[in-house]
């Protein structure tokens, strides 16, 4: 595996991703929306849109796996629309494997019951979290040829400024500990490398944690 494209290169989650593929040594494409706001960012930066199949199967063409970082706050169809773009764009391009990042609070703390459907959840997050959850079925539905996984992180303050602790460990659809209370960004894009390099999970939703 030599060439990562990386949907979402320019947040906190797709820049650390970035940095760790470009580290091993890969090929990285970095796709942003706007590549004039993105000087610093390493890997090969173009511009496109996540959400349209067509950019994504022209961007993706080439590469040997895709990372999906990217996140739209208030557009509540953002997330279903971005992976349709993607399951559908990556197997057009002849892309074998998606490296998804999903959001803790859509875990589940009981079985059946995810976080954000917990009665003391608040409310002015529970839409973002349901609607970051409507792309599982979207993926579940993907072609066969497409092996995904989305890795989800703790449900809390991800640490941006750590350099991380260089290890993780991987559950089912349960929330793991996030340790000191703090996930490194360092760590979760350790987690999504390792599987675009050399895949662990298929077509899963995997919990990280320490």
């Amino acid at each position: 595996m030599d060439s990562i494209i990386v949907f979402g290169a320019g947040g906190r989650a797709g820049r650390r991703v970035v940095a760790e593929a470009v580290r091993r040594g890969h090929r990285v494409t970095s796709v942003v929306r706007d590549v004039s706001r993105y000087p610093d960012l390493g890997g090969t930066l173009v511009s496109g849109d996540v959400t349209d199949p067509a950019a994504v199967a022209a961007l993706a063409k080439g590469h040997d796996a895709a990372v999906h970082a990217a996140a739209l706050v208030g557009v509540p169809d953002f997330f279903t629309a971005a992976a349709r773009a993607l399951t559908g764009g990556l197997v057009e391009a002849g892309v074998p494997r998606l490296v998804g990042i999903g959001v803790g609070t859509a875990l589940e703390v009981a079985p059946g019951v995810p976080m954000h459907d917990t009665a003391d959840f608040p409310a002015e997050y529970r839409d973002f979290s349901r609607a970051h959850a409507a792309q599982i079925e979207v993926l579940r539905a993907a072609d066969e040829r497409l092996d995904w996984v989305l890795l989800v992180p703790p449900p809390t303050l991800l640490d941006d400024a750590s350099a991380g602790t260089g290890h993780y460990r991987t559950g089912a659809g349960q929330v793991l500990p996030a340790g000191d209370g703090l996930f490194p960004y360092a760590d979760l894009a350790l987690a999504v490398v390792d599987e675009a390099e050399a895949p662990r999970h298929h077509r899963a939703v995997v919990a990280i944690g320490h």
